[in-house]
């Protein structure tokens, strides 16, 4: 961020922020952090690279299957919602990780603090600001996603009515039905809600340990090691289990790593969505909730660890 740009975000934070009476808790002082950091956020070209990217890849995903209808819309989804999972999950880490430090090195968090805000208020702005990018970001590629599945069903039913022109009418029926039920199906939508939960919770847990991290890359690097070792967890404990025996000790150690490292494998219902597989509302809640209370966890220790740390 330049001078210029960061003198700007002191400006406006300035004037939403003052004169006004100190209170232990505001709302007006969190939410104009929350958007000078979506603003600030918003000017990073690593999030126009991904963006793009994530956009041309759900729009060439129906250039990638000519197969049956089945076939083409399950393609269709698989590419589109892996691209939106691995997408928001590199913003949440890449844009959190430069928050605190790039605040620190342009001595903005000093202006801040010095208001006085309360460093509670300072963290839980910076979070919802990145957690309202995720859901832009969730909510544009989401848009695009099902456009393409729309168009890609309406060319499929108008190939379908020209070749079955002369088929009776139940028949053609049958054969819609069957089209729309392999299109658009209502588990796409808490399937995108939980991507942007695991999102969410990947934000958090950037920013707790970029409270300790001394650079930015080394956030990146440590949520990069977090990230495999949250999406293998599952099945290396699956496997030490059956391996091993399931004492005590080894229950209790691969309860710590639980904690230590969230299942990310859990957040995945691509594949049911894909398969056609009906998600029910007890898995979806309980994925929901999990989401909501690791984001929870990390957001606190993150304000934790911030409240104690020299600046």
């Amino acid at each position: 961020m330049t001078n210029t740009e960061n003198a700007s975000t002191l400006q406006r934070f300035n004037a939403s922020t003052a004169p006004r009476p100190h209170r232990p808790f505001s709302v007006s002082r969190i939410l104009a952090i929350t958007f000078n950091t979506l603003t600030e956020l918003t000017r990073l070209r690593v999030f126009y690279v991904l963006l793009v990217f994530a956009l041309l890849l759900i729009g060439s995903s129906i250039f990638m299957a000519q197969f049956s209808f089945q076939q083409e819309f399950q393609i269709l989804k698989d590419i589109s919602l892996g691209a939106i999972s691995i997408f928001t999950s590199l913003l949440a880490i890449v844009a959190t990780a430069r928050l605190l430090p790039q605040d620190l090195e342009d001595r903005t968090v000093y202006t801040i603090l010095a208001k006085p805000v309360p460093r509670f208020e300072y963290v839980l702005g910076k979070i919802a600001g990145v957690l309202l990018l995720l859901a832009i970001s969730t909510l544009v590629m989401s848009a695009a996603f099902l456009l393409v599945l729309y168009f890609r069903e309406q060319a499929v039913i108008h190939a379908t009515l020209r070749q079955m022109s002369g088929a009776p009418p139940e028949q053609i029926a049958d054969a819609l039905r069957a089209i729309r039920s392999s299109a658009l199906n209502i588990d796409i939508f808490p399937g995108i809600i939980i991507i942007y939960l695991k999102a969410c919770l990947l934000a958090a847990l950037t920013l707790f340990v970029s409270t300790f991290a001394t650079t930015n890359i080394f956030t990146i690097v440590v949520m990069a090691f977090i990230y495999f070792i949250g999406h293998l967890q599952a099945t290396a404990r699956e496997y030490w289990l059956q391996e091993h025996s399931s004492g005590l000790l080894t229950r209790v150690f691969l309860a710590i790593v639980a904690l230590l490292f969230p299942d990310l494998q859990a957040f995945n219902l691509v594949d049911d969505i894909v398969a056609g597989t009906a998600i029910s509302l007890a898995l979806f809640t309980k994925t929901a909730l999990l989401g909501i209370f690791y984001t929870t966890i990390y957001t606190l220790l993150a304000a934790f660890v911030f409240y104690g740390k020299e600046l």
